[in-house]
């Protein structure tokens, strides 16, 4: 029968051993865990700062002779100088009120 001294030591070891291991694979998946939620973090600050670049590109535009134009144009329905505007207007005498 072995001693009991080698008993308690080999159950000691074995103790030991195994919180050992159990905490390397909680770590082990917390890393991951953590390697994930890091990688969805870049990906959405690499798309906040292509929408950033994007913005400053439109403020930049914006701030010029040519974007003030547009801008003036497309949000404002204003006309340059000289155009000329045409109203094209549907006459029908179909009635959609009783549709």
């Amino acid at each position: 029968m072995p001693k009991l001294r080698w008993v308690l030591f080999y159950a000691v070891t074995t103790f030991i051993v195994a919180v050992t291991l159990v905490t390397f694979f909680k770590e082990r998946h917390r890393i991951d865990r953590l390697a994930a939620s890091l990688e969805s973090r870049m990906e959405e600050f690499e798309e906040m700062t292509r929408r950033n670049q994007e913005i400053q590109e439109k403020i930049s535009y914006y701030q010029t002779p040519s974007g003030i134009t547009f801008l003036a144009i497309d949000e404002y329905n204003l006309v340059r100088s000289g155009e000329k505007i045409y109203r094209i207007e549907i006459i029908s005498g179909d009635d959609l009120r009783n549709e």
